[in-house]
């Protein structure tokens, strides 16, 4: 039989309209929908071809998605030729506090920013919460955001070695990190940041438990470019790690913060020798350093570039480690003493005399620094020298003019600050008054000790003209006060605060309305004041406030809210609370009349709180701006 060819036409398989099921996945099988048949593998090479927005758009599908976009690196994203031309600059910033710090808040960061310029800023304060940021939000931020620039992580337990290390392989262009009560981070992440990103500058670590000495050697050897550090409050950071920090040949550490640290005279010593490029110092908590440590840094004359330094709970800071400071640190400007108990006048005399750039000097909790110390180096600073602080000074007791007599006037002294110093007066306040003819700058708070004596002595003292004048809780000033500085100095004053003056009636506010046109910033609160002083104010042609605080004027009451009103014209801001009733009552009136844009809520034993209405407030506040200004703040 003979063979033929035969040629059939192609037959389409025929289509079958009915569903395929297999038993018991029926249901499953109509909710799937086709896309979501596909693997991952698939998706992720989808997703990875895409543009940044269309990525973005596809994340908010659904959370799995979301995690799939998370996991592409920057450097697998292509696009039709291949190349991922997506500009990332770093301009993005982005901060997650609480309940809002989570991994899923993360990995929407990462994709969403990336075509947006990229992230160049991310701040986590996490809240310890059991869905909070782990390694794994970590570890999107690092594949999507290769520019970012700061990093900082405040109280994330979860967050380990493993997401630190992934920050350092995927942004290398890390200048600025800030660890803080981070447990679970040890010196395996911080060195895996020493290798893989040289550019940093910035590194703050703060009650990091594990972070101990490996870590800082690491980070002197790996990060060249380093200018700040701060650490505090790590146990396991001892000598050792602060020697490898400041002794490195290649060091330029510019600004040094240790606070609370287990380090002794040797790390002391360390950086009196080494710290040739450190402008800044501080130092605080160090229990185990000693009067020699202080001593050495300073007299090591290392620290020639030092401009600020700060001590704080220090025992080590004697007269004589003070004096080697003053010696050593030729270019110092700015030094602040808190809790420093054994610096005397000696001290600070000794001190004073070398320091010949000085300009200004904060003595906080010195108990044994007494008013003829302070004449004693006013009259031995440098012509540079221009602001004094002194606060909580016990030792500041007032004296006779006689025991403390000024060798020269401090002519160059612009601000004077003495406050919470209970034993100070007037007559010391004279005496420096006396010494210091040119200030333009005066904070006496909280002395109850002077009177209108001192503070008329001090006004008459300074013909150049107060600017700012800080009177608050000085109970024993009357109105004699107010009326000098009006007189005297109500050409020049912006500032005036005198909150607490139990003796100030509305004379110093009719004195203060005829004769204080530069007068921006008025704290009258718990003041006696009543509304004819509110009047007096509001009548003044000259007067310009911008900045008024009424708060506790019991006495004031709704006779003053058109005064206030009329001043709401210049004001940015009035601050009251705690006034009469009538006060509260009438402005509800007011807001009625408003359509209550302003409504006033909790009204009760004087005190009052304001809501302000979003839909009404951008059309009354062009109509009505200076009702809109005045009760903006309560």
């Amino acid at each position: 039989m003979a063979h033929r060819d035969v040629c059939c036409p192609p037959r389409k398989r025929a289509r079958i309209s009915a569903p395929f099921v297999f038993w018991g996945h029926e249901s499953e099988q109509e909710r799937r929908s086709p896309i979501d048949v596909l693997p991952d593998e698939c998706l992720f090479e989808i997703f990875r071809r895409l543009p940044a927005q269309e990525r973005s758009t596809c994340a908010c599908v659904s959370k799995h998605w979301l995690t799939l976009l998370s996991s592409i690196r920057s450097v697998e994203v292509c696009t039709n030729d291949g190349v991922d031309n997506e500009e990332v600059d770093g301009t993005r910033s982005r901060s997650l506090e609480g309940k809002k710090a989570t991994d899923l808040r993360l990995a929407a960061i990462a994709v969403g920013t990336a075509g947006r310029g990229g992230l160049g800023k991310l701040s986590i304060r996490g809240s310890n919460s059991s869905s909070g940021v782990t390694n794994f939000g970590l570890s999107a931020i690092a594949r999507g955001c290769p520019a970012l620039k700061s990093l900082s992580l405040w109280n994330v337990s979860s967050v380990g070695d493993e997401g630190l290390s992934e920050i350092a392989n995927g942004c290398h262009t890390l200048e600025r990190l800030d660890l803080c009560q981070c447990p679970s981070i040890t010196n395996k992440g911080l060195i895996a940041i020493a290798e893989h990103c040289p550019n940093l500058t910035t590194l703050s670590i703060e009650s990091c438990p594990n972070l101990g000495n490996d870590s800082m050697q690491a980070i002197a050897q790996g990060c060249p470019k380093l200018e700040s550090i701060s650490i505090k409050d790590c146990p396991l950071v001892g000598d050792q790690g602060i020697a490898s920090l400041l002794s490195s040949s290649f060091s330029v550490l510019s600004k040094v913060k240790l606070q609370n640290l287990s380090i002794s005279d040797f790390s002391l010593a360390v950086i009196g020798h080494y710290g040739k490029s450190i402008r800044s110092l501080t130092l605080s908590g160090l229990q185990n350093v000693s009067e020699k440590g202080f001593w050495v840094m300073g007299n090591a004359q290392g620290l020639k570039t030092l401009v600020s330094l700060t001590v704080d709970s220090c025992f080590g800071v004697t007269d004589l480690s003070l004096e080697a400071i003053g010696k050593g640190c030729c270019s110092l400007k700015h030094i602040s003493l808190r809790k420093c108990s054994l610096i005397s006048d000696s001290g600070l005399l000794t001190f004073s005399k070398p320091a010949e750039l000085l300009e200004s000097l904060h003595l906080e909790d010195c108990n044994k620094v007494t008013l003829s110390g302070i004449v004693s180096a006013l009259s031995n600073c440098s012509s540079k020298f221009r602001s004094l602080s002194l606060v909580k000074c016990m030792g500041l007791k007032d004296i006779m003019p006689f025991q403390a007599t000024p060798e020269s006037a401090c002519i160059s002294l612009r601000s004077l600050s003495i406050k919470n110093c209970p034993s100070f007066g007037s007559a010391g306040l004279s005496i420096l008054g006396k010494m210091c003819p040119n200030l333009r700058q005066v904070d006496l708070s909280g002395l109850y000790g002077i009177t209108d004596d001192g503070v008329v002595s001090l006004l008459k003292s300074c013909p150049g003209g107060l600017v700012k004048l800080d009177l608050s809780l000085c109970i024993n000033l009357s109105d004699e006060s107010i009326l000098t500085l009006a007189r005297l100095h109500g050409e020049t004053v912006k500032v005036l605060n005198l909150n607490g003056c139990r003796r100030i009636t509305d004379a110093s506010l009719l004195a203060i309305a005829n004769s204080c046109p530069l007068l921006n910033d008025l704290d009258i609160s718990n003041c006696p004041i009543t509304d004819s002083g509110i009047a007096a104010l509001s009548c003044s042609e000259e007067l310009n406030l911008q900045i008024l605080s009424i708060s506790g004027c019991s006495r004031i009451s709704n006779k003053s809210l058109p005064f206030l009103i009329h001043l709401g014209k210049n004001l940015l801001f009035c601050f009251v609370s705690k006034l009469e009733k009538s006060f509260w009552v009438a402005l509800e009136q007011l807001n009625v009349m408003m359509g209550m844009v302003l409504r006033v809520m909790d009204i009760g034993n004087g005190r009052a709180q304001f809501a302000i209405d979003n839909l009404l407030w951008l059309f009354f506040s062009s109509q009505c701006p200076s009702v809109c200004r005045l009760f903006l703040v309560t």
